[in-house]
């Protein structure tokens, strides 16, 4: 069975702050956000020109963890232009020698499907420098 697609960071600031920070996705991963997306029940879509992705917070644990499901999507540039749709992005968050840990997956993104090898490089590229450097020196270089 393909694994979900994971990648884990490590940074410089609490779990408090983490979390807090994941939320504020305009300002790591998409310039065109709407919504919110700090508590459970939130909503939210974020856009990029013709793609764009719609979320429900469907579980937030301060400091702990944030779970998005993909309530609606389109990326034209697929076949499935709806390939998101119903996948999860999830953060796990904890305290780890001083620092705090990230895991981040993206459930239901696995080698194999269309948008694998590209959404592969956009989240590594959102996760490892954008929302690390959102978190630890408050400037993401969202997209």
């Amino acid at each position: 069975m393909a694994s979900d697609f994971h990648k884990t960071i490590i940074v410089n600031a609490s779990p408090k702050e983490a979390f807090n920070k994941i939320a504020k996705v305009g300002d790591w991963w998409a310039k065109t956000f709407t919504g919110k997306a700090l508590h459970q029940n939130d909503t939210f879509r974020v856009a990029f020109g013709t793609t764009w992705v719609d979320f429900k917070v469907t579980e937030a644990i301060p400091d702990k963890r944030a779970v998005w499901l993909v309530t609606d999507s389109y990326l034209p540039w697929l076949n499935d232009k709806t390939e998101w749709t119903d996948t999860q992005v999830i953060f796990d968050i904890a305290a780890e020698n001083g620092s705090t840990k990230i895991d981040f997956t993206h459930v239901g993104l696995v080698p194999g499907i269309e948008c694998y090898g590209d959404c592969e490089k956009g989240w590594t590229k959102h996760v490892t420098i954008s929302l690390a450097a959102f978190i630890e020196k408050g400037e993401g270089i969202p997209q």
